[in-house]
């Protein structure tokens, strides 16, 4: 296999930047000096998005015509002097969120009526004066780390046409990856954040539960689901944490408010950190990939290099955090599967729909009432440390076609072997972020995720920042193969 190619920016370039080149809070202080317009970048969004769509397939629904009357009316309120922290920046969001005016059809086939409201986390980005340009990609109810259904086909990644970006916010990370976005959302039940931020050398934050509204749901997937930026960088994804985040009236989980931007650049001392390369407990036989465990014991190196106090100690997670998952996991699936009357999907689906509607009782209430419990016992490992480093997946990015036509079981063995590290963060609700942690010999990037308790983000994003500061993964871009 040929080796996937990439380019290097230099740290002061010698030519004006491309606007793939511009990050998230580069784009919105272009349009508040009045360097860019809103016109343009939602122009050349739009155009990178049309060239990239029959290779990278990144996008469910683009937002044209929309789109450029919302940037019109973004450069009149530039030219009036209004200033707000996204005014005119095109974003893009996963289509699992709502859109008013639009559908949301959450990777699934079938015809679905328009929203009639925005999502919170929406409403929150209109807020800020962001532009959604359009939805992203995801897999049938974001069950896989793909980005591959029958509705829509496959997601390539960026890094490499033949590779899944991974899922099930494959799509936002593929067009953050591509340049066609500066930033994008993403949800995360399973790692579907973290996962295709590994996979494509992206940042990519798992909020605490709560951080971002999942409103209309008061909480989505049992609490499993939780909303989060991708970005190249850092400061990107803290900005747009920053800006999403919130609650609504309505929400089960509102954590007090931090501020995620204040984070960055700031010293987080000298930590403890726990480097964990044990794999929780799978029924599915797994094993951690020699180049990713490289991956990951050279970003440790680093962290000791800043002064960090890094130790070689699992985290022992139990049967019970496996148990709390599964009913959390298909209960969720069911539910929104029956939110959705004339979807088509896969019969792997409809089998985990039937097996929600086997856990959703007696097993649920069981697995809500361990989460204290899980906390507890996790949590106490956090006494002698401050943060673990872990590996974010197993493996590099797998091949888009290898989840094609393939059973049941064979699915879950296949994505279990690939993504182990991920889910039991999503059963506590606590904070993790994937940091790109380099390439292997085939060019694939591969990350490894700081792990936290609840409401640590500042601290994880501080030691996230200082890992960009030494390894300066946003200067690595793919060529582009797609347009």
């Amino acid at each position: 296999m040929t080796a996937p190619s990439r380019r290097r920016l230099s740290a002061v370039p010698d030519r004006a930047p491309e606007p793939t080149d511009l990050g998230l809070a580069d784009t919105a202080a272009a349009l508040s000096h009045g360097a860019l317009s809103s016109t343009a970048a939602v122009t050349a969004a739009l155009d990178r998005i049309d060239a990239s769509q029959p290779g990278l397939n990144a996008f469910r629904l683009v937002r044209r015509e929309r789109a450029l009357a919302e940037a019109a009316a973004a450069d009149k309120r530039l030219a009036a002097g209004e200033r707000l922290p996204l005014l005119g920046v095109p974003i893009a969001v996963k289509d699992d969120t709502d859109i008013a005016g639009e559908p949301t059809a959450f990777g699934c086939g079938g015809e679905f009526e328009p929203k009639i409201e925005d999502a919170e986390s929406v409403r929150r980005l209109r807020a800020a004066g962001a532009v959604i340009v359009g939805k992203t990609n995801t897999c049938e109810l974001g069950q896989l780390p793909f980005t591959s259904g029958a509705a829509f086909g496959h997601t390539r990644n960026p890094w490499a046409a033949e590779h899944t970006p991974g899922g099930s916010s494959g799509g936002s990370a593929a067009a953050v990856a591509a340049g066609l976005v500066p930033a994008a959302l993403g949800s995360d039940g399973a790692g579907s954040v973290r996962i295709p931020a590994a996979w494509t050398n992206l940042v990519g934050i798992k909020p605490q539960r709560g951080r971002i509204s999942t409103w209309p749901e008061a909480e989505a997937f049992h609490g499993l689901t939780v909303n989060g930026p991708l970005a190249r960088t850092v400061a990107d994804a803290a900005l747009l944490l920053d800006v999403a985040a919130g609650p609504h009236a309505g929400d089960r989980h509102t954590p007090e408010p931090i501020s995620a931007v204040d984070a960055v650049g700031r010293d987080p001392g000298r930590l403890r950190i726990a480097l964990s390369l044990r794999i929780p407990f799978t029924a599915t036989k797994t094993a951690l990939d020699p180049e990713v465990e490289s991956a990951t014991r050279r970003l440790a190196a680093t962290l000791r290099k800043l002064g960090h106090s890094v130790t070689i100690a699992d985290l022992h997670y139990g049967l019970m955090i496996g148990a709390s998952f599964l009913p959390r996991s298909m209960s969720g699936i069911r539910a929104r599967y029956g939110q959705m009357p004339g979807a088509a999907v896969d019969p792997r689906t409809r089998t985990n729909v039937l097996l929600g509607r086997v856990l959703d009782g007696p097993a649920l209430f069981a697995a809500r009432q361990a989460e204290p419990l899980l906390h507890k016992r996790i949590g106490g490992f956090f006494d002698d440390y401050d943060l673990v480093l872990a590996p974010t997946t197993a493996t590099p990015p797998p091949r888009a076609e290898d989840i094609d036509g393939i059973g049941f079981n064979a699915t879950n063995n296949l994505i279990t072997a690939a993504c182990p590290y991920t889910w039991p963060w999503n059963v506590l609700g606590w904070p993790s972020v994937n940091v790109p942690a380099g390439f292997t010999e085939a060019g694939l990037p591969v990350g490894a995720q700081l792990m936290g308790t609840a409401n640590t983000e500042p601290l994880l994003i501080s030691v996230a920042a200082q890992l960009e500061s030494e390894l300066h993964w946003e200067r690595h871009r793919p060529e582009p193969w797609w347009g």
